[in-house]
C-alpha cells in the first residue's frame, strides 16, 4: 500500500512540473489523479523533464500511452499466471476436492 504521503508529494511534485510548463496546475491534478501511483507519476515527470511537452495534448497523449503500457503489462501478467495454472493441471491433473 501506498503511503499517503509519498502520494501527496508525487502529486505536488507532478503539478509543479505541468505548471513550471506554463500549464494550468488543475491540468496536473487531474493527470496525478488519472496516474493514480507515486512510481507513475515520476515516470510522467520524467517525461515532462526530459520531452518538455509544448501542448496539453502531448501531455495527456503520454499521460494515455503510459496507462497504456501498465494496462498491457497487467494483462502479460494474468496471462502468464493462467497459463502457469493451466500447466500445472496438465501436469499434475486435477484434484477432485477442486470442483
Amino acid at each position: 500500500m501506498v503511503d499517503r504521503n509519498e502520494w501527496l508529494e508525487s502529486r505536488d511534485a507532478l503539478v509543479a512540473s505541468i505548471k513550471q510548463l506554463g500549464f494550468p496546475e488543475e491540468l496536473g491534478f487531474e493527470i496525478a489523479k488519472q496516474l493514480g501511483s507515486p512510481k507513475v507519476m515520476r515516470r510522467m515527470q520524467a517525461y515532462l523533464y526530459n520531452v518538455r511537452p509544448e501542448s496539453a495534448e502531448l501531455i495527456v497523449d503520454e499521460m494515455l500511452a503510459i496507462l497504456t503500457d501498465i494496462d498491457a503489462w497487467h494483462t502479460k501478467k494474468e496471462s502468464l499466471e493462467a497459463n502457469a495454472r493451466y500447466n500445472e493441471v496438465l501436469n499434475s491433473g486435477f484434484e477432485d476436492d477442486e470442483y
